[in-house]
């Protein structure tokens, strides 16, 4: 992804070479942002209504890899969604630019002086900066809330807390919804994101072994370590915005013993067509059970119908309870 442009206007700027033509004073954010959840959105919209206010463009500053993957590797935690989905998100919201930069060795060796002026300064020519006031920055992490309000009066910005949102007494951050996704509470991850959570991405060509077992799925790569969640579900899965119910796994497969990074596969019931190319999106509805491991293949499809069967009947008692709510 270079740069991309939306009715002539440029709305997602990648790499710091690409900000040296940027000019016009700016209202930025920087951070993460993984999920996009309702914390994210209550800083999103002081940065909408503070540049509106101005008059100026509305920015939020990414990474990619994010740091904790830079530093951690492996160990990094999983993600809520993948870039696409974030710029999407973002730009969905009415932020009018994303700009993402490359965390490597070179940003990541900036001083938090250089990181302001090279940055913030030169790059973004940012009018008005929201921040936590925990926010650490520089390669000796000596860069923070009360050197940018300092930077800020000599090179014509001015910097702002932001606002913390608590849902049911909890902050709400990307690590929260990842432990309420591994405890399968979809409600209360919809709660915490503002939306039901959900997987998007296009359909690639696998081993065909589902087909071969007789339940074809359509494969997504997430290319990551891990995912925030594993496991049987049962999945609504949207195409081109016509709804099919479905049954997804999220795994390194252990049967077939194939994979080291997980794949999400999903297998429509009632549908016959060929998804390959296509982009989809999986919302994830109920868990059926943890990723297992079976002796024999015959032992895996045997457990693959009894999770259709629990699936198909999951979702005729979800109809029959909002049939009888309504």
């Amino acid at each position: 992804m270079t740069l991309a442009a939306e009715q002539g206007k440029v709305t997602f700027i990648r790499g710091l070479h690409n900000l040296q033509s940027h000019n016009q004073r700016s209202v930025v954010t920087i951070g993460s942002f993984d999920g996009v959840h309702l914390g994210h959105q209550a800083i999103l919209q002081q940065v909408k209504n503070t540049a509106a206010a101005l008059g100026l463009p509305s920015i939020v500053m990414t990474f990619e890899p994010q740091p904790q993957e830079y530093f951690s590797g492996e160990k990094a935690p999983a993600r809520l969604m993948r870039l696409r989905e974030k710029i999407d998100a973002l730009l969905d919201f009415g932020i009018d630019q994303v700009v993402c930069l490359q965390f490597n060795r070179v940003l990541r060796n900036l001083t938090a002086s250089e990181f302001i002026q090279q940055v913030l300064v030169n790059g973004l020519a940012i009018k008005h900066l929201i921040v936590g006031d925990d926010f650490r920055f520089g390669c000796d992490r000596s860069g923070d809330f009360k050197m940018l309000a300092a930077f800020g009066e000599t090179c014509d910005f001015t910097v702002q807390d932001t606002e913390t949102l608590e849902i049911d007494n909890q902050r709400v951050s990307s690590t929260l919804v990842r432990e309420i996704l591994q405890q399968a509470d979809f409600g209360r991850a919809s709660k915490l994101l503002g939306r039901p959570f959900s997987i998007k991405g296009r359909v690639v060509y696998g081993q065909q072994l589902g087909r071969e077992l007789g339940f074809p799925t359509a494969n997504v790569q997430l290319n990551r370590y891990s995912a925030p969640l594993t496991g049987v579900y049962a999945v609504l899965v949207d195409i081109d915005g016509a709804h099919y119910q479905g049954a997804a796994n999220v795994g390194v497969r252990p049967t077939v013993g194939d994979l080291v990074k997980p794949i999400l596969e999903v297998h429509l019931l009632d549908f016959d067509g060929d998804l390959y190319g296509q982009r989809i999106e999986v919302e994830f509805m109920h868990k059926i059970r943890d990723e297992a491991k079976f002796t024999t293949l015959d032992k895996l499809v045997e457990r693959i119908q009894h999770d259709v069967k629990q699936i198909r009947a999951w979702f005729a008692g979800a109809k029959s309870t909002e049939s009888t709510v309504d």
